[in-house]
């Protein structure tokens, strides 16, 4: 390891660890990132460009870094996009970079940077556009050289998490202002959460040569974690990134399990946490300076060089130049003449500061007034050139170097403070933004407010906690102040900064490293018109994909106030976006993939319908029987003979999928008539109502049967697919805009199972089960409920159809249900009984012309449309109604509910089909409507089908054609959708 010094660092020189780059074999130590391994055998090109295919190498030392994204591993356990700066290295790891045909080292493709001055930002825009028909071409060349990564070979065999938290306060970073308001709330009993991206708590403290209480900054880091690891109401996470801040305190953040217990089951868990009080202390970037050439491999940050050198004991080069603007570079410069490197400082501020001449006294070449005006190099920087600040004329002065480190000023990580819509205020002595105080129960701490220094971030940490006991005290005072830690040997900070955006000169000066946006693609960005911030970063692409503006939206937005003659503070910030670095979707999906993706809901009939060789269908999460094939049979032949058999004696259907919602309270009626089109306050107890349910726009959500069971007490049945949707409607009604209603809802689906007796001998085979209700249609008429026994088995019977015949729906508890299935087949051998599944159903209620809600309604059909107006009250409000007086939805032309024959009897059309007019006619290629249901019916002895046409109604006999890739035209007869029993005799005996 030739570039690992022989002392210092965080390292554990006990534990070597072997792994690959690029197939060469390496080695590093326990406690390193996998960049810093790489530094240490001194490897600096490590990627190409994403569309020069430009060298780049390591720049930065967290989630800034731009070039170092990298591929792991291989197989379906790939992994692709990760920063080298970020992944602990780990034994046998195997790294490789991505952009490099035929390799990173001879990359025939880099020939595209000979052109660069052709494919200035925004040239994708106005390229590729002809000759006409040649975008697939173009698609086949540009697609093998696009992104970032490699999607990995086969399903992802790691396993993740999904966990709720609940904390007093989150406290957003672990650095030196995060670690001492954790003590602080720690100690006074606060329940808190401290979490932090890396997978050691400290932030710059890791890197810092101070001495805190006589002690290393790392020492002191020690004392302040097992302080809190002994405390039983603060929740430690290392490892864990902030990513989103949400509403009303709601955070997500990613552990990375496996970097802190590698033979954890789980190699991710998501967090969703809600907090009471939300402390952030997400430190701040160090960003770089656009000057020619600034993109080499060898050019880093000088905050990073300085982590290298103080945590992981790697020296990146041994002739260095520090290119700064501020005085925090300096301590970088002390570092690498400690290192034994030479050291030479350029620093572009005129005037020297105390800064400066420390460093000189320990034997640093310091020039002020000077600027990197140019690197030369080709896989790594061998040279810079330097200029005076003052003189774009004078000469220049060429120095041999291969390291070149470079600080103009730090940006406070703002992200977390800006997702919540918190604003930014901006500070010049940091020519940056902190955020505004504006959040509610949101403190901001640390460098990320612009407090640099260790000393006054830990004095913020412990005035944060305390403005946080105080309130939750009621305002008393804490019980005594906090002491911060007696400090020697601080490093300073971004002390008189003088702002430096752009250095001009011969080459590319590169802003977007990950994205190879350069300054003159921001100059050019304004030269073709546009002057939002936000039109600038979309056309030069400046902060996009998984950078996010961490290193260039800052000094992209100083290089356009140059450019424009405004105030940054005028010019304003784009908009920051979770999430604040990448996140799997292994970690958001968690345990719910493959067979928990969605759960497998059962009826408590299933193993019946399994052992009748039923064909199951999934509606929604259930499991539901299509059919019941005997041997022989197709499909069509099963239904068939399932339709007639409930025509002519009796089908017996598993309707436990039912939604079913338990209404109860004084104000249930009320709540009926505000959700439900038509008037539910006269319905008496014992009889059910078909209700229609809209959303805000007046198109149709849901439908079904309710039943009044007592005074107060109503059981709502809702589609299958729409129960979860349906009860969230109505909690999300009753909790935002309603909660004065006293009325409350419970979900009893899986609580009763419901069997569907229907066809002329039902009420014969329900008699002979056992029962005492009276069946007689003068007791029981049509849409009535009664309560009682079946087969000695308490019951709720309703006499409702969704078949056109005579029909009752038997409930019982879900444990009963199996032994009354068995006791309806066996008796109902004499009456012809014969299951029947969701196919049958959806013919036999097709030949009705009832809807199916989600199969013939999309979220654009109103109940004008289906021809329901009649169910809509004039004589109250309802959610949904208001919006059925818009003039579109009162077009005459609107789509219509219809029946359609076809004049071949037996063409059964595609579901889905568009309909068009006569051949030869204006209308023959225009849409004049679409099918929604179609069917062999076999109680109408013909095909039918159901579906939407322009004016509908009011066409009737007209023919239109539907078009069948396989059958051509299908000629279609406008009918009612009414076709089987209109006047409704059969199911009204």
């Amino acid at each position: 390891m030739r570039n690992r010094l022989d002392q210092g660092g965080l390292i554990d020189r006990g534990q070597p660890l072997t792994f690959r780059f690029n197939g060469r074999q390496l080695t590093g130590y326990a406690g390193d990132t996998l960049a810093s391994a790489l530094l240490a055998n001194d490897v600096h090109f490590v990627s190409r460009s994403i569309k020069l295919r430009r060298p780049r190498g390591l720049m930065g030392q967290g989630p800034e870094e731009p070039n170092a994204l990298l591929q792991l591993g291989r197989g379906a356990a790939m992994l692709a996009d990760q920063r080298a700066t970020q992944v602990m290295l780990t034994d046998g790891m195997e790294a490789r970079s991505i952009n490099g045909t035929p390799s990173l080292r001879f990359d025939l493709i880099s020939a595209l940077g000979l052109g660069s001055k052709l494919m200035p930002v925004g040239f994708y825009y106005k390229t590729f556009m002809g000759p006409k028909g040649w975008w697939e071409r173009y698609e086949r060349l540009i697609r093998p050289i696009a992104g970032m990564g490699l999607v990995p070979e086969g399903p992802d065999p790691d396993r993740y998490e999904k966990r709720d938290l609940h904390c007093g306060v989150l406290i957003a970073g672990g650095g030196p202002a995060g670690l001492a308001a954790a003590v602080r709330l720690g100690q006074a009993g606060v329940d808190v959460v401290l979490a932090h991206q890396d997978s050691r708590f400290g932030g710059s403290l890791l890197a810092s040569r101070a001495m805190l209480d006589g002690q290393p900054a790392s020492d002191w880091v020690a004392t302040q974690v097992a302080t809190l690891s002994a405390l039983p109401n603060v929740r430690l996470l290392p490892s864990t990134t902030v990513f989103g801040h949400y509403d009303q305190h709601f955070l997500g953040a990613v552990e990375r399990v496996t970097e802190q217990q590698p033979d954890a089951p789980i190699r991710e868990r998501f967090w969703k946490i809600r907090c009471q009080q939300l402390i952030l202390a997400a430190g701040a970037i160090e960003r770089p300076i656009a000057f020619p050439n600034n993109d080499r491999p060898g050019i880093m940050t000088a905050s990073a060089v300085r982590t290298y050198l103080n945590r992981y004991a790697v020296c990146p080069g041994r002739n260095a130049v520090v290119f700064t603007n501020n005085d925090s570079a300096y301590a970088t410069a002390l570092a690498l003449a400690d290192a034994g490197a030479k050291v030479t400082v350029a620093d572009s501020r005129p005037t020297p500061s105390d800064a400066a001449e420390t460093a000189r006294a320990a034997g640093i070449s310091v020039r002020p007034g000077q600027l990197v005006c140019g690197t030369q190099g080709r896989q790594r920087i061998a040279k810079v050139t330097l200029r005076p600040a003052h003189d774009v004329a004078a000469g220049q002065d060429t120095l041999p170097c291969d390291l070149l480190a470079v600080s103009g000023g730090w940006n406070p990580s703002v992200h977390l403070h800006s997702h919540a819509r918190g604003q930014l205020t901006w500070r010049e002595d940091l020519a940056s933004f902190v955020p505004a105080d504006d959040l509610s129960n949101v403190t901001s701490i640390g460098a990320m407010a612009g407090t640099f220094g260790i000393g006054a971030a830990v004095a913020e940490g412990y005035a944060a906690a305390d403005d946080i006991l105080t309130t939750r005290q009621g305002g008393a005072t804490p019980a005594a102040p906090a002491n911060g830690p007696d400090i020697e040997g601080e490093e300073p900070g971004p002390l008189n900064l003088k702002p430096l955006w752009r250095v001009h000169g011969t080459g590319p000066a590169f802003v977007d490293m990950q994205n190879d946006v350069k300054a003159s693609d921001v100059e050019l960005a304004l030269r073709e018109g546009y002057r939002s911030i936000e039109h600038v970063k979309r056309y030069s692409v400046l902060g996009f994909g998984t950078d996010q503006g961490k290193l260039g939206n800052i000094l992209g937005l100083g290089i356009v106030g140059e450019l424009t003659g405004l105030h940054p503070a005028e010019i304003g910030t784009t908009t920051y976006r979770p999430a604040w670095t990448p996140v799997t979707f292994g970690a958001l999906v968690g345990q719910d993939t493959g067979e928990l993706f969605e759960p497998i809901r059962r009826t408590p009939l299933h193993n019946w319908h399994v052992q009748a060789g039923a064909v199951f269908e999934d509606v929604g999460q259930w499991k539901r029987a299509r059919y019941y094939p005997r041997p022989g049979e197709d499909m069509d032949a099963a239904v068939a003979r399932e339709c007639l058999a409930t025509r002519d004696g009796v089908g017996v259907l598993d309707y436990s999928t039912l939604g079913k919602i338990d209404i109860q309270g004084p104000d249930a009626v009320t709540l009926l008539e505000r959700v439900y089109t038509n008037n539910w306050q006269k319905l008496a107890i014992g009889r059910c109502r078909y209700g229609l349910m809209l959303d805000e726009n007046g198109m149709v959500l849901d439908d079904g049967v309710t039943a009044r069971l007592g005074d107060t007490h109503y059981l709502m049945y809702t589609s299958t697919g729409g129960a979860a949707r349906v009860m969230g409607w109505l909690e999300q009604w009753l909790q935002t805009e309603w909660p004065d209603l006293d009325v409350h809802l419970t979900s009893v689906t899986d609580a009763w199972a419901t069997l569907s007796l229907a066809g002329p001998k039902s009420r014969a085979l329900l008699d002979a089960l056992g029962t005492d209700i009276d069946l007689s249609a003068e007791a029981m008429a049509f849409m009535s409920v009664r309560t009682g026994t079946v087969c000695g088995i308490p019951a709720r019977v309703q006499r409702v159809s969704f078949t056109g015949e005579l029909s009752f729906e038997v409930s019982v508890s879900a444990d009963y249900a199996p032994g009354l299935w068995q006791q309806v087949m066996r008796v109902g051998k004499a009456y012809g009984a014969t299951p029947y599944g969701t196919e049958a159903m959806h013919v036999l209620r097709a030949e009705k012309g009832f809807i199916i809600v989600g199969q013939d309604t999309d979220g654009s059909i109103s109940p004008l449309d289906l021809g329901m107006g009649g169910l809509v009250s004039e004589r109250k409000d309802c959610l949904g109604r208001r919006s059925l007086a818009r003039s579109e939805l009162q077009r005459a032309d609107r789509p219509n509910w219809i029946g359609l024959k076809p004049l071949d009897p037996t063409a059964v059309v595609p579901e889905g089909a568009q309909l068009v007019g006569e051949p030869g006619t204006p209308t023959s290629t225009a849409m004049q409507g679409w099918v929604t249901s179609s069917y062999q019916a076999p109680r109408l002895g013909h095909a039918f089908a159901l579906g939407f046409v322009n004016a509908g109604r009011a066409r009737t006999g007209e023919v239109l054609h539907a078009w069948d890739v396989d059958a051509g035209r299908i000629p279609l007869e406008i009918v009612s959708p009414i076709q089987y029993d209109p006047e409704g005799a059969r199911q009204n005996v």
